[in-house]
């Protein structure tokens, strides 16, 4: 009997041992169970995805039926399929009631192919922009109309307004200033000569890349857009100072222009890499932080007002003292914001000059339509070229 004390113990000891070995002790689980249980609660979160997706789709597809009555109700009273300004309105609306975790930039990107598969279901749309693909002019064309059109790439921005304007293209992407480098003198010039409009604006953030197939060490020559090189000179001149820096028609013609050239590399966007299988040296080698180029879309209408809109117009005045001062006044006088002008030379022998002016407002406002009047009454020419919606800037 005295030995039982301690066979009792050792039984217990034995049974406490077998116990935590297994499962039966409280508070404790044993790898197996965790992998099992985990493996179930991932099982059962993936079946909430997969349930939130079907619901997302037919939401979707509802959307873009909703969608096709809207195009319908346009073609039958003759107006446009595409509306940049009421897109834009959408974009905006969207990212400002969603209460996260998804950033406002990321449900634009979703809905702004949403948006494009939609309208795509209405209409076929041509977009011109400077090619070949993958340019900035390509990526900011990407932004405003998403991946469901058909891309024009051209050989030059004269060539994208000569798309839109005889109706080959349906709308053209095409620069219009860079925060580094100014106006885009091209832009200005087609403008004052073909009857085309404003209806977008796209601000696009520029990061320019080195791009190469060779190491840094080994590259003899630089290919770019003649601004991408402008925008990248104090960085060239520090890290590649022996450097031959070539210039092309675009920057996704440099990156191609690398990938076939031994010791050669590009200054181009992330995405012409990736399509030339080049590889990035470095990145964001612009010298000015925030570098950003705003293009304009161009098509045969303006856009609808928002109440957050710009207006540009050109004007040609007489070439007499005070002139400008004069034509500048007026919009001062109905105390309009005037965000940009430029001026440049008119062609030819006659002396003079036309006037690129942006002022906030629509051209539907009082005081903006006030003010054209004002300006065509002691003008030569005024030529207002759109109206449309202030955009944030993009990429």
């Amino acid at each position: 009997m005295a030995k039982s004390g301690p066979q009792r113990k050792a039984s217990a000891s034995l049974g406490s041992s077998a116990t935590t070995a297994g499962t039966s002790v409280p508070g404790t689980v044993s790898g197996g169970q965790q992998e099992g249980e985990a493996s179930g609660g991932l099982a059962a979160l993936r079946g909430e995805i997969d349930r939130l997706d079907r619901e997302l789709v037919a939401l979707m597809n509802q959307r873009a039926t909703v969608a096709g009555q809207i195009g319908h109700m346009k073609r039958t009273t003759g107006q446009l399929t595409y509306d940049p300004s009421r897109e834009e309105t959408v974009l905006e609306r969207v990212a400002s009631v969603s209460a996260g975790p998804l950033s406002g930039e990321s449900l634009k990107s979703v809905f702004r192919e949403l948006i494009s598969g939609s309208r795509a279901i209405e209409q076929h749309l041509r977009v011109a922009h400077l090619g070949p693909a993958w340019t900035y002019s390509h990526l900011a064309a990407l932004h405003r109309f998403g991946s469901s059109v058909e891309f024009v790439p051209v050989a030059s921005i004269s060539a994208a307004f000569e798309e839109v304007n005889a109706g080959h293209s349906h709308y053209g992407v095409v620069p219009l200033e860079n925060s580094t480098d100014g106006r885009i003198a091209d832009t200005l010039d087609n403008f004052s000569r073909l009857p085309v409009k404003i209806c977008a604006e796209v601000p696009l953030r520029i990061h320019h890349h080195l791009l190469a197939t060779c190491d840094r060490t080994n590259i003899d020559t630089v290919y770019s857009r003649p601004q991408a090189l402008s925008q990248c000179r104090n960085w060239l001149a520090r890290h590649l100072p022996d450097a031959r820096l070539v210039e092309v028609t675009s920057t996704s013609a440099a990156a191609e222009t690398a990938s076939r050239t031994p010791r050669a590399a590009a200054i181009a966007s992330r995405q012409a890499g990736v399509h030339h299988g080049l590889n990035a040296l470095a990145e964001n080698i612009e010298d000015v932080a925030g570098n950003t180029t705003r293009f304009a879309v161009i098509g045969h209408a303006d856009s609808a007002r928002t109440g957050r809109d710009k207006t540009s117009l050109m004007f040609e005045i007489e070439h007499r003292p005070g002139g400008l001062a004069d034509a500048l006044a007026i919009p001062k006088r109905q105390k309009l914001n005037l965000t940009w002008i430029e001026s440049f030379p008119l062609a030819g022998e006659e002396r003079g000059y036309v006037f690129f002016v942006e002022m906030e407002g629509h051209r539907d406002d009082i005081g903006v339509r006030r003010a054209i009047e004002s300006l065509e009454r002691r003008c030569k020419r005024v030529v207002v070229l759109g109206s449309y919606a202030a955009a944030a800037a993009v990429g």
